[in-house]
């Protein structure tokens, strides 16, 4: 029999709560009329509605489908979840990884993260919530009820750190749960988003559906962060044939075989040197992989147009 009760915090005042890993275990979770608290859902959920909450900091693990802010005020956020929506909230500040394009309605004050964090249960949760970490439209926001001359949102400074806004739980019992928010432990990839890019020459790679694909993309991530690229976006989709010929074009027959093991993982870099900088980590660390890497600095805007404007009919945003 579920207890409510396990799956509410309701009416808190200055008070430090959360639940465990394996505690919510997708259960839907409502937080409602809560002041000054310290709020964390360290599991993953079906729904969480969050009403009335003023001056809290939250962390809400991955979530199946859709997370709802309304009637909020100044509230810091950490957030996955499938959908997220807003309505009615002021100056909430959110580290964010949506799947979908994250709407707001009738907000004003709002500013987006990349969501960063990272404990050891985080990435069988995001899979138990059916969530890729390779999908995340964070910066992409939709404004339901624009002001004409007014932003009603805006991002979070670029070094903004996770624990400045949501410090890590202080009771004994939270306090078991092994977090890094260091960026580069992240579960979810940094992305700098809709941000300014810093220079013109941007590179695609897409590694195709295998034992290793995360792992393998996280590796070059790694790699390329590390000599000062910069990640932009990452998706992960499933591609026909006819997807394949329009993103890959003659070197399409080469790809299309591997399409049918699954999805493939995308990875948008950015920088001066960015596509010789690629191929050559990718010929010595991943030589006996298959992975599409844009050839020239000339094709490759068109190669990130082509692969992200198809990922986005796919995602239907």
């Amino acid at each position: 029999q579920i207890d409510p009760k396990d799956y509410t915090f309701s009416g808190l005042k200055d008070e430090t709560v959360g639940r465990l890993p394996g505690k919510v275990a997708g259960q839907q979770f409502i937080i409602q009329d809560c002041e000054n608290c310290n709020i964390y859902v360290f599991d993953h959920s079906a729904t969480i509605t969050i009403d009335d909450c003023v001056n809290c900091r939250i962390f809400l693990g991955p979530i199946k489908g859709s997370v709802f802010f309304r009637d909020c005020k100044d509230c810091k956020c950490i957030v996955a979840c499938q959908q997220f929506r807003t309505r009615d909230c002021k100056k909430l500040e959110v580290f964010l990884c949506c799947a979908t394009q994250p709407i707001i309605e009738s907000s004003t004050g709002m500013k987006f993260g990349c969501f960063q964090y990272y404990y050891p249960e985080l990435a069988l949760q995001f899979k138990d919530a059916g969530l890729s970490i390779f999908n995340n439209t964070w910066s992409n926001i939709h404004d339901f009820t624009p002001v004409s001359g007014e932003n009603n949102w805006g991002l979070l400074p670029e070094n903004a750190v996770v624990q400045d806004y949501v410090p890590l739980p202080s009771s004994e019992e939270l306090k078991a749960v092994r977090i890094s928010t260091d960026a580069t432990r992240s579960i979810i990839p940094v992305t700098r988003g809709w941000r300014q890019k810093s220079s013109d020459e941007s590179c695609l790679a897409v590694f195709f559906a295998g034992d290793y694909t995360t792992a393998n993309a996280r590796k070059l991530i790694d790699e390329m962060t590390g000599k000062g690229f910069q990640l932009v976006q990452t998706k992960e989709v499933l591609m026909k044939a006819e997807d394949a010929r329009r993103v890959f074009q003659q070197c399409a027959s080469e790809f299309i075989p591997l399409l049918e093991k699954g999805p493939v993982v995308a990875l948008e870099f950015n920088g001066d040197g960015a596509v010789e900088g690629c191929q050559s980590i990718v010929n010595e660390v991943f030589s006996g992989t298959k992975v599409f890497v844009s050839e020239s600095k000339a094709s490759a805007s068109q190669d990130v147009d082509n692969f992200y404007n198809f990922a986005d009919m796919q995602m239907g945003m």
